[in-house]
């Protein structure tokens, strides 16, 4: 790659930051840590997919801000926006990942179980989530598994969390730089099919992989005091980010908004969203179940809680 093309992808990189990075003083600094790097030639001698490491790194170095990045793609990148989402090869890959539901099951001792993975677009995601709502909806307690979700979109978050309480719920602000305008995410009057509710208890399952749009879950449940959070610190990601097409392989993204606790202007950026029940990762699962299960226990067995509170002893003493 020549360093007049290296230095144009370089300027179009500074130019999307400078137009749309929710920050416009972050941006300034960026803009001039890539003209430095550019000049003492960090970038020179570098394939494309190196070149996108290294500019990721370096856009990542002021403030750590993990949605910050230049990929490398092996066939031509889709324009701005949300082309990438439209296409094709997207839509197969969501429909292969079962549009983010990577299990839903009722656990002995009527608890429910649901693993989510990505929050695909609401027009994709919908019928699966959904359905795994519906599946856990008389369950007496539910477990929420991000520990593995890498993010996605804060519609499908409000689309999921509407399950989950009685009432409208006023749960999240997102501040757009483009604008300058804050939409506020509320919880949707109506859902399809049956609500697990408002009351029953919940137990989120989070770990250092839970990312952007599955910390949003965690966040939001954990600060309207709807559910306890159980494992590790997420990754720290709360920026809503967009693509911006560099070159005919290359796009960065870029955090175009900040999402924030309408009641405290507080988020989870950096820091992650904290545990209330401290563990390893890998027994967040045995805890959060454990936990469950005696509240289960706690309902009684009188009557057809018989055959439930049975299956909650055997299944807690199996742990």
């Amino acid at each position: 790659m020549g360093s007049e093309a290296r230095a144009a992808q370089v300027n179009e990189v500074i130019r999307r930051l400078e137009d749309h990075y929710v920050f416009p003083d972050v941006a300034e600094k960026l803009a001039k840590v890539l003209r430095a790097r550019l000049d003492e030639g960090a970038y020179a001698d570098l394939d494309d997919p190196e070149f996108a490491t290294a500019v990721t790194a370096d856009l990542q170095s002021v403030n750590d801000d993990q949605h910050l990045r230049l990929r490398h793609h092996a066939g031509p990148v889709a324009e701005d926006g949300d082309a990438e989402y439209a296409s094709e090869d997207f839509r197969r890959a969501a429909e292969l990942e079962n549009f983010g539901i990577a299990a839903v099951r009722r656990l002995p001792g009527n608890v429910g179980y649901v693993d989510t993975t990505l929050l695909y677009p609401l027009d994709l995601a919908a019928p699966a989530v959904s359905a795994a709502m519906t599946l856990v909806a008389a369950a007496d307690a539910l477990l929420l598994d991000v520990r593995h979700n890498r993010g996605g979109s804060p519609d499908t978050s409000a689309f999921l969390q509407s399950y989950l309480v009685d009432e409208r719920t006023h749960y999240l602000d997102i501040y757009e730089r483009d604008g300058d305008r804050v939409t506020q995410m509320w919880t949707l009057p109506y859902v399809p099919g049956p609500k697990f509710g408002g009351t029953k208890p919940i137990w989120v399952l989070t770990g250092p992989a839970t990312f952007s749009g599955g910390e949003d879950l965690a966040f939001s449940l954990q600060r309207q005091e709807r559910a306890k959070t159980v494992g590790e610190p997420t990754r720290g990601g709360a920026h809503p980010r967009e693509q911006y097409k560099v070159d005919t392989y290359l796009d960065v993204t870029v955090s175009i908004a900040r999402s924030y606790d309408p009641k405290s202007g507080e988020n989870w950026e950096g820091a992650g969203v904290p545990p209330d029940v401290p563990v390893a990762a890998d027994k967040a699962f045995d805890t959060a179940y454990a936990l469950a299960l005696r509240h289960v226990l706690e309902l009684g067995d009188a009557g057809p809680r018989q055959v439930v509170a049975d299956e909650a002893r055997k299944a807690l003493d199996q742990l």
